[in-house]
């Protein structure tokens, strides 16, 4: 079995700590910027919608930080929220995309939601292949060798 390099391996904290900033760059964007945000977006009717969505996205992240100091970022709620938010937001961005009611620039972040939920789903196998293996019973010496070093 090849070794592998922790430094290269994807874990729950890491894909948190990149959907954390992530979600509080882009949720506090149409905030504090409307200007550069609508430039890259398009221009909004109703620009308050895009606000409140920006509030909620970057109260999320905040959330999913508050969860990371917590030390629960493991649990099934903070899980949901993270996989959930992203799923939801990438799904919104592909239907309204394809309806013609947001600008196509929206696909860029649906991979980068669907990027997060890869990276949690990814995190959570190598976690549970992790558990499996401390609790799976190891087979003893003497089992092992049973019929194999015998003189023929």
């Amino acid at each position: 079995m090849a070794e592998t390099n922790p430094d290269r391996e994807v874990s729950e904290s890491r894909v948190a700590y990149a959907q954390i900033a992530y979600y509080m760059a882009t949720g506090v964007w149409p905030l504090v910027s409307p200007r550069s945000f609508q430039a890259v977006t398009g221009r909004k009717h109703d620009f308050w919608l895009a606000q409140t969505a920006g509030v909620l996205i970057a109260v999320t992240g905040l959330t999913l930080a508050v969860a990371s100091r917590e030390g629960s970022l493991r649990s099934a709620t903070a899980r949901t929220l993270a996989i959930g938010s992203a799923a939801g937001l990438a799904a919104v961005d592909v239907v309204f995309v394809a309806r013609r009611r947001i600008s196509p620039i929206y696909l860029a972040d649906a991979v980068a939601e669907l990027g997060i939920v890869a990276g949690w789903l990814a995190a959570r196998s190598r976690t549970r292949s992790r558990e499996y293996e401390a609790t799976r019973p190891q087979p003893s010496k003497s089992t092992r060798s049973v019929g194999h070093d015998r003189a023929t």
